[in-house]
């Protein structure tokens, strides 16, 4: 791997408490509203602990359509601190998830699933100018690539159910020649292309979100960490390090923290992925063609995926991160420079035309793998409600979280509310250590399986075997 790392790729370090995208997003803050951590008792009618994606925009759809609760939202560092302010600023539909959610679902469930949050995709586009949220949002389609010919196809089942099911212009296959046109890389083979996607800076979306509910009359306090959730008979107590907080009604949006949470530990793995940052080069990155502004990942399982951002960088991401064991999150989730230095050697394997092209930034965050590789979102118990499992993908169904949530808490019975992926958690994870000493076994062998096939060999008969195991068990994970 490190015979394509430059020196200055091999000092690259990651680490630290900020992304560069929180780093950036606050520093264009020259009038934050204050957000106290909670010290001492306070009451509200909704506490939702988590102040990432999922929790704020429950929070602003409950002050839209219950402008009189009182909304309090507890977060454990400050919002976009969590994986709202790590990730990769993909915005995507579900279609390229067409084939698993016909498998979990039906075709009649699978499409209004993908429909509501091709819905989502572009309402967050839309509240952004509503709401003067300069987040750089772009819709522009995601583009999803083969780069070897054993992952030639991979796309095609998804491609082939969208034209069964009449949908067929959402997600589209491409010859080799036209996704040429519109990214040029030597390992790039054909592709398909989904229309419902968006890319973002993902820090200004989560602090955007954060101004507009303080705006809004949602009470914010960050540096909040909740302990534990008591259920009583008049509500739920909610303990801090330095208060409690009473409430009738609790949201759970805790994304990777979830995996050590009472009710959800075994229906979601802490996993980590690792992120590099080029130097801005937007005279490079016309000359690759790729100035329609699509995102782009690849068909591993252990995806790469990466999008140009505003000002002419490459963003490029790594997923086969590693697990956390009993849902702990900690130094191997931001500091591994191991995962840090696969990351770029995904971009200098995919782009070795600009092997000249400096390097200035890593990171590293938590993700929440479901069993189903797609999240859920329900209730615990009355008036216990979550949602969790994005497995990496959770920018625009987090939007839908939002609506779902909002609409348990207020007792709605909505079609939202009927969504095939909204009840209690279903398929579970084995308990610790199984999980854990299952998780880094399947995690080698699917990342040497896809690292021999992207260098074209083919993987020998017992890696595959292996590699075919949790799905053989009924998880939507691991390779074919």
């Amino acid at each position: 791997m490190s015979s394509l790392l430059t020196d200055g790729d091999l000092a690259l370090g990651p680490g630290g408490a900020r992304s560069p995208w929180l780093r950036e997003a606050l520093a264009l803050e020259t009038d934050s509203l204050p957000a106290r951590a909670l010290d001492g008792f306070g009451e509200a009618d909704v506490a939702i602990v988590g102040g990432g994606y999922s929790g704020l925009w429950t929070a602003l759809q409950l002050s839209e359509r219950a402008p009189d609760l009182r909304v309090v939202v507890l977060e454990q560092d400050i919002c976009g601190g969590g994986p709202s302010g790590r990730n990769g600023g993909f915005v995507n539909g579900w279609w390229d998830e067409l084939g698993t959610l016909v498998d979990l679902y039906g075709d009649e469930g699978a499409l209004s699933a993908a429909r509501e949050v091709a819905a989502s995709v572009r309402a967050i586009g839309a509240w952004c100018d509503a709401n003067g949220v300069e987040a750089h949002y772009r819709r522009a389609g995601m583009l999803t690539v083969s780069t070897t010919p054993l992952h030639d196809g991979a796309w095609r089942r998804s491609v082939d159910t969208a034209r069964r099911l009449g949908v067929g212009n959402e997600y589209v296959e491409l010859s080799a020649s036209e996704v040429a046109e519109r990214c040029r890389s030597p390992r790039f083979r054909g592709g398909a292309l989904m229309r419902d996607a968006a890319t973002l800076q993902p820090a200004l979306l989560a602090r955007g979100l954060r101004r507009v509910a303080l705006q809004r009359g949602v009470t914010v306090h960050e540096q909040t960490r909740v302990n534990r959730v008591r259920h009583t008979a008049r509500g739920f107590r909610l303990l801090t390090e330095n208060g409690e907080l009473r409430a009738r009604q609790v949201v759970l949006a805790l994304n990777a923290w979830g995996a050590d949470w009472p009710g959800l530990r075994r229906s979601i793995l802490a996993w980590s992925s690792y992120m590099v940052r080029t130097e801005p080069i937007p005279d490079r990155v016309a000359e690759l063609g790729w100035t329609g502004g699509e995102s782009i990942v690849d068909a591993r399982l252990s995806v790469h995926y990466f999008q140009v951002t505003a000002d002419g960088r490459i963003a490029f991401g790594a997923g086969g991160g590693r697990p956390g064991y009993g849902g702990r999150i900690g130094r191997s989730f931001t500091h591994d420079v191991r995962d840090a230095r696969r990351a770029a050697f995904g971009f200098r394997h995919l782009f070795p035309q600009l092997a000249d092209v400096r390097l200035t930034d890593a990171w590293g965050g938590p993700i929440d793998v479901s069993p189903h590789h797609l999240p859920r979102f329900g209730s615990l118990q009355p008036g216990l409600h979550y949602a969790a499992g994005y497995s990496g993908n959770g920018v625009a169904p987090s939007h839908l979280a939002g609506r779902v949530l909002a609409a348990l808490v207020l007792g709605s019975n909505e079609p939202l509310t009927r969504l095939p992926m909204v009840g209690p958690p279903s398929r579970r994870f084995p308990p610790e250590p199984l999980r854990y000493v299952g998780a880094r076994i399947m995690r080698e062998a699917m990342i040497r399986r896809e690292d021999l096939e992207e260098q074209g060999r083919r993987a020998p008969w017992w890696l595959r075997q292996l590699t075919r195991i949790p799905r053989r068990l009924g998880y939507h994970l691991g390779l074919d």
